[in-house]
């Protein structure tokens, strides 16, 4: 199984379709992410982010959802 880690676009690069890049904060640690699978992303946006590229687009409450389940597995013992 593959996990997805939820993060906020915070910045994208100028470039084609293909080089499409911008960085992204999870928590705020900062990473550069490939957004050529999202394109429709704008900063502001959280993204699902696999292996340094973007997956998909969350909306707000999803977001939350997600990054509130992150947050429960931090409290496992």
């Amino acid at each position: 199984m593959c996990l997805a880690v939820p993060g906020e676009l915070v910045e994208i690069d100028d470039g084609d379709c293909l080089t499409l890049k911008g960085r992204v904060s999870f928590g705020g640690v900062i990473k550069e992410v490939n957004l050529a699978f999202v394109p429709e992303a704008r900063v502001g946006d959280f993204v699902t982010v696999h292996v340094g590229c973007a997956m998909s687009v969350l909306d707000t409450e999803e977001a939350a959802r997600s990054l509130h389940a992150f947050g429960e597995l931090d409290t496992l013992p």
